[in-house]
């Protein structure tokens, strides 16, 4: 019995091989026309597709929706942060004991309000010795200038007598003796003279002089008391009563918060979209609140690590509900583009990655149209790139590719 199973074993073999190495010859011994089957074969084949095409019942049914271009206000979209308007760090000038109550962070100071006052000591009477030099001073100019004047009458007189001794000497009436004398006297005379300007330019110099000490006395009394340079809010506890407070020492920081600025960074690709006054919005994290306000600033300079450019936004703050810090979603307006407003559902991918969509021609016909998303509403998204009219597969274009035909149900826009 084992022989018999490895004949047919073998038999078979036979036979499989014949059919492949041998099949021209093995078609012939049974009649067959290897031609005519193989013809046969390509063309099943080759109507197989037409046939799928023409009947309507193989052909995938899908929703579409002819979208229409609209005239969309661009807007450049950052990230970003509030930033109070100023932020000063109030520091004293001069050394001395605080001698007010302080004021607690969070309290609410106008300009030129008292923040710091500080224990005067012996400055004011350095400010009226100052001005009783001053006085001392400006009533010695009166007397130069007397002194000046009698010198000048007295240079007069000499120099009249030195002509007269002169005219007398050359006829013969007067001796040299005389006429010595005389050129003795306006020699002391201009002496005299010189003597009394500078003691007139002394006393003025001294005036200076006393009147920049009661300048240095005052403005040293006008530091001791340290007011807020701008209204705003205290960031910190001023200085405790009693302590002592060195040059450069800290009495208090002071922010404005209104009106308020939203700082963001712009890529170097869209800054020639932003524009000085341009309108822009914000959604703030915190709340989700929304503001609005205008473009003030626009970098020239770009950040030498990320290659963006600061844009800063003005927006008020009457309330001062904003804070300094809080992050911010920052869109700033542009020129307007042609976009198309999609369902986020009607978006695919294609074989190489390509975000877009799948239109219908009017001959059913599929073909995928690459996008780029503008922006997200609660309504769809808009997007860029679509012809002014687009037939858009809403419904189903994850089963069809570019190429084949469809059977499309129309869909309005309004459903």
């Amino acid at each position: 019995m084992r022989i018999f199973s490895i004949l047919a074993a073998l038999a078979v073999t036979l036979l499989l091989a014949m059919s492949i190495l041998a099949r021209p010859q093995l078609v012939a011994l049974l009649g067959g026309d290897e031609t005519r089957t193989e013809q046969e074969t390509t063309e099943q084949v080759s109507e197989t597709p037409s046939v799928v095409e023409q009947d309507p019942d193989t052909l995938v049914k899908v929703q579409v929706r002819k979208l229409t271009g609209q005239q969309v206000d661009s807007a450049v979209i950052l990230r970003g942060e509030t930033e109070a308007a100023r932020q000063v760090d109030v520091k004293s000038e001069t050394s001395a004991v605080i001698v007010s109550d302080p004021l607690r962070k969070g309290a609410h100071v106008e300009e030129g309000d008292a923040l710091c006052v500080l224990d005067p000591g012996t400055r004011q009477a350095a400010l009226d010795e100052a001005r009783a030099r001053l006085s001392e001073a400006e009533s010695r100019v009166p007397e130069g200038e007397a002194r000046l004047a009698e010198a000048k009458a007295r240079l007069d007189e000499a120099e009249i007598n030195q002509n007269a001794a002169a005219r007398l000497s050359e006829d013969g009436f007067a001796s040299q003796t005389r006429l010595a004398a005389t050129d003795a006297a306006v020699a002391a005379a201009k002496a005299g003279v010189s003597s009394a300007t500078s003691g007139l330019r002394a006393a003025r110099s001294g005036i200076e002089a006393a009147t920049a000490a009661v300048a240095a006395a005052e403005t040293e009394i006008a530091r001791l008391t340290i007011s807020a340079p701008f209204s705003g809010l205290l960031e910190s506890d001023t200085a405790e009563l009693g302590s002592l407070l060195q040059p450069g020492a800290l009495c208090a920081t002071i922010i404005q918060l209104d009106p308020i600025k939203l700082v963001g960074f712009v890529p170097e690709t869209e800054v020639n979209r932003v524009m000085l006054g341009a309108q822009a919005g914000a959604r703030l994290a915190a709340g989700g609140e929304q503001v609005i306000g205008n473009v003030t600033f626009l970098s020239r300079s770009a950040d030498p690590q990320t290659r963006t450019f600061r844009v800063e936004i003005e927006v008020p703050n009457d309330d001062l509900r904003i804070r300094d810090g809080q992050t911010a979603e920052i869109a700033i307006s542009s020129a307007g583009v042609k976009a198309h407003l999609v369902p986020q559902s009607a978006l695919t991918l294609n074989d190489d990655g390509t975000l877009g969509v799948r239109l219908v021609d009017e001959n059913a016909v599929v073909s995928f149209a690459p996008v780029e998303i503008m922006r997200d509403t609660s309504r769809g998204i808009w997007v860029t790139g679509l012809p002014e009219v687009a037939d858009v597969i809403v419904v189903g274009q994850e089963y069809v590719t570019a190429g084949v035909r469809v059977a499309p149900t129309w869909v309005e826009v309004t459903q």
